[in-house]
């Protein structure tokens, strides 16, 4: 019999809390239960393996993250929402760095919640997207260039890549800036 009071969505949440302090590559379902004080099996109860508690975790992760970016970017547009978005993905990374990771995967289609939390995201980055006056396949690939850039600089930051003594913080922002430079001047045709 579960535990009493025990869900699978506290669960996911304890286990994307556990994947905080040990990262998500070390998250076992051994180490929930015991979190949890279940017994292992009384797990499968609530998560079917730990590929679909990655899964769960992936979802709120990005959802937690598409609410962030979303309360960053609103009020704001041009430079200074790409600025206040680039800050919230940071701070997400920096603040959740085990379930950080999970927001790289991609939405699984049999997981309605984490389809409608990767809508999310994308309909604020193509809002400020918009304020640069690029839309459709541009929007596409700025916001490919956008999460390429910032998911690298966050996941250097975070394997402690960046040992010069110089200012991490302005490195980042300098990065923001050749972004927003870059979206002003993005090219009307394909450079291909």
């Amino acid at each position: 019999m579960p535990r009493a009071g025990l869900t699978p969505a506290i669960v996911v949440a304890e286990a994307a809390n556990l994947a905080d302090e040990v990262g998500l590559d070390k998250l076992t379902l051994a180490m929930v239960a015991q979190r949890l004080g279940v017994a292992l099996p009384s797990l499968y109860k609530h998560v079917k393996g730990l590929d679909a508690l990655r899964q769960h975790i992936a979802a709120l992760a990005s959802s937690e993250l598409a609410d962030d970016l979303a309360e960053a970017a609103v009020g704001r547009s041009g430079s200074d929402a790409l600025r206040a978005m680039a800050d919230a993905y940071r701070a997400y990374a920096r603040t959740h760095p085990g379930r950080y990771p999970a927001t790289t995967r991609a939405p699984d289609p049999d997981d309605p919640d984490h389809v409608r939390a990767g809508e999310r995201a994308l309909t604020t980055i193509y809002a400020v997207l918009s304020g640069y006056h690029l839309g459709g396949d541009d929007a596409v690939d700025a916001t490919r260039a956008l999460r390429s850039s910032l998911h690298g600089f966050v996941s250097l930051e975070a394997d402690g890549g960046f040992g010069m003594p110089q200012d991490v913080d302005r490195s980042f922002h300098r990065l923001v800036t050749t972004l927003d430079t870059a979206f002003h001047s993005w090219p009307e045709t394909d450079p291909a």
